[in-house]
């Protein structure tokens, strides 16, 4: 598969470690109706910091591992499998607790 393009991120949303975003799109394919559509993986020990969304909502499907998702500062244990959903004006975080990569699907749809 050919990303669009990939980013490494370093401390991503106030967080630590890092995290890689594959960009499965790019601007053209998402239309202005996304603003991402995205495969991102969290290095054993790193952190996706808490942040807010507007105007937009955030869904994440866990492909592998295992982490503590942030909802509104409510925790979460997810896994592979588990799906997240972040509404309009609301905050999330997602940490790896695990000894693996946590590898994600992220998709951020404008309202």
């Amino acid at each position: 598969m050919q990303y669009r393009k990939i980013e490494e991120k370093e401390n991503m949303a106030g967080g630590k470690g890092t995290v890689t975003i594959r960009h499965i799109l790019g601007d053209n394919e998402l239309n202005g109706k996304c603003k991402l559509y995205a495969q991102v993986t969290i290095a054993p020990g790193a952190v996706l910091g808490v942040h807010p969304h507007y105007h937009e909502t955030e869904t994440y499907y866990i492909l592998q591992g295992k982490g503590l998702y942030t909802d509104n500062g409510k925790e979460y244990e997810v896994k592979a499998g588990d799906i997240t959903f972040c509404e309009d004006g609301s905050s999330h975080g997602l940490a790896n607790t695990g000894s693996e990569e946590l590898v994600f699907m992220a998709l951020i749809i404008n309202n």
